[in-house]
């Protein structure tokens, strides 16, 4: 069974942070310099909420706050749900899938190792899929091990 840890192992545990004291600006500065379209703000390795393109939007822009003294706390969504390494790969789509979550933190113990994507999720089962398909065309045409 595949678990996020695998699918981390195979992306890279790369992760794109700020801080809750950071200005929005310096937010999107990172965001923009790292082509994501989020950041997980962390309190030193702990991870306390994600702020994405759309709180941006919402929160700031619509809002007409100002960017640079707007402060990351104040938009950020704080009810994240974080998975463990552990997790099977299926469990993390139904969490994200419920949680209408785009983006899961992994975490062991408090701190933060990398973050999966609905992105990922959909690679993996697609790539599922087609080696399903594939034993199973190879068994109905004989060339099945057995």
């Amino acid at each position: 069974m595949d678990t996020v840890g695998h699918i981390l192992k195979e992306k890279g545990h790369a992760v794109y942070t700020t801080a809750p004291k950071d200005s929005v600006l310096h937010a999107v500065e990172t965001m923009c310099g790292k082509k994501v379209g989020s950041l997980i703000v962390c309190d030193g390795d702990s991870p306390v909420g994600i702020i994405t393109e759309r709180d941006l939007m919402t929160d700031v822009v619509l809002a007409k706050r100002d960017p640079a003294k707007t402060r990351v706390a104040e938009v950020m969504a704080s009810d994240l749900v974080c998975v463990d390494p552990a997790t099977p790969a299926a469990a993390a789509m139904a969490i994200m899938t419920e949680r209408r979550c785009r983006h899961l933190p992994v975490v062991e113990g408090s701190k933060i190792v990398g973050v999966i994507s609905i992105g990922d999720l959909v690679r993996w089962v697609s790539r599922n899929q087609e080696f399903e398909i594939r034993m199973l065309t190879d068994y109905i045409h004989g060339k099945y091990p057995g």
